[in-house]
């Protein structure tokens, strides 16, 4: 049953917990003393490094990745529960501590990113899961005096020699045991829980209060920094008014730091007034001239000029000059913030002999790393707590770990225990943007349609470049994530004829992974142009994707089943169109149409989404549809709105007022199905973000006959 807290409802704990300062409520939770868990008077089953069950028949289960919304609290649990044949009502969660035990299976770091986060554990968590239930049942065979093959499990109990024995009571002896070396994992055809709807683990204390985010961690002793950031690399300090901010009550101290200049103060507020004190004046330099006015120029005379040679075969020209229809086109999308709800923080304690670290992470190696090289301390002597992290879209999963790396910056500094914090408009003019992106083509189309020659440039700013994955990502100049999908998408890999270019800008704005990493802006331009050149052709979108993609029979099967489930092709009045696009991502399969309605004015108002995912095996189906539905909000904020410009190398954009997010009343309706399949599971947190949009811009043209090939809709650049 579920643990009922009627004292600790989240009215209650907001209200009762609150500091009121400018009418904010900020609820604050102390980790003093509770640095080092002490197992020593818990009578445990600890298996291997991903469970432990207590002698209550509690199963706790240790992510290896970070809870950042995408459901894994739950889902993660689900394979050791299974294999365990577990009381479902006794397993919970908590994040893992950074060791090299929870190691990506891939990226040989402990990392949460890629949509990888079930597609990297499934063999690993249904065997932890299958050897613990290995060792219990081992125990009460030996306490039943009968063979470890007369006895089955069910529900977190033994049934051995007549009698039900409940995991907790077996827990002593089976810590005795030696875990085997391999252990037999369940056929699909056994499975009670992978492929069920569960409700998320962690939605109760989320809704009570209980659930602890980085922003509620409060060391008692703890001072809060805010710091005014350099706007631009390359730009330096020229003046600030470190006495003015002193004189403000409550501030402590004010240290620069290679990030920039970080007041400390008794809180939040007192900080940030402290901050604004400074009245900091940068010199930009030559980055004075960054502005978007000439950005999209800037990008145009790129492609004229060409790049390097990503993949090239045949003889492109030739081809199209014998092409029976070309398509030339662009499309351009701009910077983008991440603009997570819960604002960037991070609380450090540092001693001569450790550091510890409390934020909302995905890349504790990485800030292992980096608090490391700053402190001088072992690797051993670094301790990342991963709290709740609310929200991210890739901004929590920087490589350079810059918002860690500052604070333990100021806490060596300061000599301080530190509480840095980031205010909305740090966060939306703070860097670390999905980089602006310009993809140019030149498609030739032959007699039936469908393409025969293949030339494109892409000119945009490197995520990789500089990152712990330059090595691997980026070959022989490209960086293979800025033209992500494209290059290996079936039809474009099965041309003949086709050359593919990269030009990679080097600018001071700072880019890195935004949702869908590469295609969040790829599938946007080849999404679109498949739509150009089924209407080129003379033939329907969704029909002529089928003929197109016939090298995916995944992705087509999925197109068969959205053209059923949407109703398309139905008659529509004037000012309203349906609009699909189709992609491959992450592992999965997924395809979407849009109905929209464009008013007169060119107001746009989604009214339906019908979505169609292929992601192999579905462990929890409901978190899928939650993710694909996060994947349409999202989406749409950015296609309709989202757009960081610079002007005079300042960035316009400071909050949600002028940074728009999309509305409860513009969010359509989600309808999705999920494609029966007993492939190995793909990821879904991203998987269906892509085709947002351009299924909306298809579906604007569809409605108005005007082609949108710039984002947002809404543009104010």
């Amino acid at each position: 049953m579920m643990e009922k807290i009627p004292e600790y409802n989240r009215r209650e704990f907001l209200t009762t917990s609150a500091i009121l300062a400018g009418g904010l409520l900020i609820p604050f939770h102390s980790f003093a003393g509770k640095r080092e868990r002490n197992n020593a008077s818990l009578d445990t089953l600890k298996p291997n490094a991903y469970l432990r069950i207590g002698t209550d028949g509690q199963v706790t289960v240790l992510l290896s990745r970070s809870e950042v919304g995408q459901g894994i609290w739950t889902s993660l649990p689900m394979l050791i529960a299974e294999e365990l044949d577990a009381d479902w009502t006794k397993v919970r969660a908590e994040h893992a501590p950074a060791a090299v035990e929870y190691y990506h299976t891939v990226y040989a770091t402990q990392r949460t990113g890629g949509s990888t986060s079930i597609s990297s554990e499934f063999e690993r968590y249904r065997k932890a899961g299958a050897t613990a239930r290995h060792l219990l049942v081992q125990a009460a065979a030996s306490r039943a005096k009968v063979d470890f093959a007369e006895c089955i499990t069910e529900n977190g109990q033994v049934i051995a020699g007549g009698m039900k024995i409940d995991y907790g009571d077996l827990v002593n002896d089976a810590a005795k045991l030696k875990p085997p070396a391999e252990v037999p994992l369940k056929t699909p055809a056994h499975w009670k829980i992978i492929g069920k709807s569960k409700k998320r683990l962690d939605t109760p204390d989320k809704s009570n209060g209980k659930a602890i985010f980085g922003i509620d961690v409060r060391e008692p002793d703890a001072l809060t920094a805010v710091i005014a950031r350099v706007p631009l690399e390359g730009s330096v300090i020229k003046s600030y008014d470190k006495e003015k901010a002193l004189s403000i009550p409550g501030v402590k101290q004010v240290v620069e730091i290679p990030q920039g200049v970080a007041v400390l103060g008794d809180n939040f507020w007192v900080a940030r007034r402290g901050r604004d004190a400074l009245n900091v004046q940068w010199d930009l330099k030559e980055n004075a001239k960054i502005d978007s006015r000439s950005l999209l120029a800037d990008y145009k005379k790129r492609a004229d000029q060409g790049g390097i040679v990503a993949t090239e075969k045949g003889d492109v020209d030739a081809a199209l000059k014998t092409s029976a229809k070309i398509i030339s086109v662009e499309y351009f999308q701009p910077y983008i913030a991440h603009a997570p709800m819960e604002p960037l923080n991070a609380t450090v304690r540092l001693t001569k002999d450790k550091c510890e670290v409390w934020t909302g992470t995905q890349t504790q190696t990485d800030d292992q790393n980096a608090a490391a090289e700053i402190t001088g301390l072992p690797i051993s002597k670094v301790f990342i707590h991963t709290m709740f992290l609310g929200g991210s879209f890739g901004r929590r999963n920087i490589t350079r770990s810059d918002f860690v790396r500052e604070a333990v910056e100021i806490a060596k500094a300061t000599g301080k225990v530190v509480k840095t914090v980031w205010t909305r408009e740090d966060d939306i003019a703070g860097g670390r943007y999905r980089p602006a992106f310009l993809h140019r083509f030149k498609v030739g189309l032959g007699k039936d349609g469908l393409p025969v020659a293949w030339k494109q440039i892409s000119v945009g700013q490197s995520v990789m470049t500089g990152g712990p994955f330059e090595k691997v990502a980026v070959i022989n100049g490209v960086d293979q994530y800025s033209i992500e999908g494209m290059q290996q998408a079936a039809h474009v890999n099965a041309l003949a004829n086709k050359k593919i270019e990269l030009n990679t800008p080097v600018l001071p704005v700072t880019v890195d992974n935004w949702r869908a990493v590469g295609l969040s802006h790829t599938i946007f331009a080849m999404e679109s142009l498949s739509d150009e050149m089924a209407y080129a052709a003379g033939k329907d979108p969704l029909d002529y994707r089928i003929a197109l993609y016939k090298e995916e029979p995944r992705l087509v099967h999925v197109l068969k089943v959205l053209k059923e489930k949407s109703d398309w092709g139905k008659k529509l009045p004037k000012g309203q169109g349906m609009g699909v696009a189709a992609f491959k991502g992450m592992g999965s399969f997924a395809a979407l149409i849009f109905e929209v309605t464009v008013n007169p004015k060119g107001l746009v108002k989604v009214s339906k989404a019908t979505c169609v995912v292929d992601c192999g095996i579905a462990i929890n189906p409901d978190g899928v549809l939650a993710q694909v539905e996060s994947s349409v909000g999202h989406g749409l904020s950015a296609a309709l709105y989202s757009e960081v410009t610079y002007k005079a190398g300042l960035v316009d954009q400071r909050n949600f007022h002028d940074y728009k997010s999309l509305r409860m009343n513009e969010m359509p309706l989600v309808e999705t199905h999920i494609v029966p399949s007993e492939e190995k599971p793909g990821g879904i947190g991203e998987a269906a973000a892509g085709q947002v949009m351009p299924a909306l811009t298809n579906a604007i043209f569809a409605a108005m006959g005007s082609r949108i090939r710039t984002l947002p809709v809404y543009r104010k650049s």
